[in-house]
């Protein structure tokens, strides 16, 4: 049986394992993980009754795990899959696909940008502009890049900013490893861009001008802490007079016997010069030594009020709450069966739709549809 507190189950879809989910006017799409299965497109307006209405499918060796929706359109990433060592058709290229959903049943492609490298990783959409973490020839590693969808047939780049060290081809020399410093993917609040750096910590960019974003601060914790940034989530309202950066780690990319990855709560109110003051781990990890992909992946990008479900792999489901920033509490959490198939339980991402609905994406099987109690 699944455990659970202050929280119950209303519906399931049994669906491949999936990156990413998000909910429009009670349309759920689904970016799933591993090739030959890309997107896929479910009625969830009965919670009880998903209906699947459309998939989309992806070559071997790629994926298209993430997906956003605005304006009717639905934009998809186009990746290398690195845990797909299948040969990868010749030319194909990364980057972003736009269709046309307004009907859902029948997703209509506009445009396909093509990059080189490993092409496009996460993104926010706000049915304008997409910002974006891509490859491109000359960089080391994956940066931040904004594009137009002004005429949603023909994305057109705006602007791009990247840290010190990627541009190898303008004479850039790295001071990290490998791709250690790279763009996870940026969140737009206002005209400020919140960007997650994997080991390059988050930083803050300017954006009111978008063809020169311009950097505003950072923060880095890596080292001496062990995981890398997944999301830095600027909270949309104050708090007690003050604004807030709330950072999740990602539970990879550490040694066996690091801490798991846990919740940052930063002051931004002088943007300048961010201050972490508080954290959050689950008691269950707290100390403890732990497989990977035990701790904390993503943050719900949308919630209401100061609740924020979290998909933390293969602890679940945990709901946060912040309205004191020094002191996140957990209110409520689910933790699935284990899906059929799988060794442990991988909640990868999770949102919320309008009517207060969770959904909680597994990285191998399953979107659970749940409800707050």
């Amino acid at each position: 049986m699944p455990s659970a507190h202050n929280i119950k189950e209303v519906g399931y879809v049994d669906c491949v394992g999936g990156g990413q989910i998000v909910v429009v006017d009670g349309i759920a799409y689904i970016g799933h993980v591993n090739a030959p299965d890309g997107t896929s497109i479910y009625d969830v307006r009965d919670p009880k009754n998903p209906k699947k209405l459309a998939s989309l499918g992806m070559p071997p060796g790629t994926h298209s795990h993430k997906v956003r929706v605005a304006n009717d359109l639905m934009v998809i990433n186009q990746e290398l899959n690195d845990a797909d060592s299948s040969p990868v058709p010749e030319g194909w290229k990364g980057g972003i696909v736009v269709y046309d959903v307004k009907d859902p049943s029948n997703p209509r492609e506009l445009a396909r940008w093509k990059t080189e490298g490993t092409g496009v990783h996460r993104y926010d959409f706000d049915g304008r502009y997409i910002y974006m973490s891509s490859s491109a020839e000359g960089y080391v590693s994956p940066f931040v890049m904004i594009m137009d969808l002004i005429d949603p047939t023909n994305p057109t780049e705006v602007g791009r900013w990247w840290m010190p060290g990627q541009w190898t081809a303008g004479g850039e020399v790295p001071n990290f490893e490998r791709t250690q410093h790279r763009c996870h993917h940026p969140l737009r609040l206002g005209n400020r861009l919140y960007v997650s750096y994997w080991k390059g910590g988050f930083v803050i960019l300017d954006i009111e001008d978008m063809t020169k974003p311009t950097l505003v601060s950072g923060l880095n914790w890596v080292p001496p802490f062990a995981c890398p940034i997944h999301t830095a989530l600027p909270i949309p309202f104050d708090i007690n007079g003050r604004k807030y950066l709330l950072v999740g780690d990602e539970d990879v990319d550490r040694a066996p016997d690091a801490p798991a990855a846990f919740m940052w709560m930063i002051d931004i109110t002088d943007e300048k010069h961010p201050i972490p003051v508080s954290t959050y781990q689950i008691p269950e990890l707290a100390g403890a030594v732990v497989p990977m992909c035990s701790g904390l992946h993503q943050p719900s990008e949308k919630f209401h009020g100061t609740e924020i479900p979290m998909a933390w792999f293969s602890n679940g489901l945990r709901v946060i709450d912040i309205k004191d920033p020094h002191r996140p509490v957990e209110v409520a959490h689910y933790i699935p069966d284990l899906p059929e198939g799988s060794k442990r339980v991988s909640s990868n991402d999770v949102t919320v739709d309008d009517d207060g609905l969770i959904y909680l994406l597994d990285r191998h099987r399953g979107l659970h549809i749940l409800q707050r109690v």
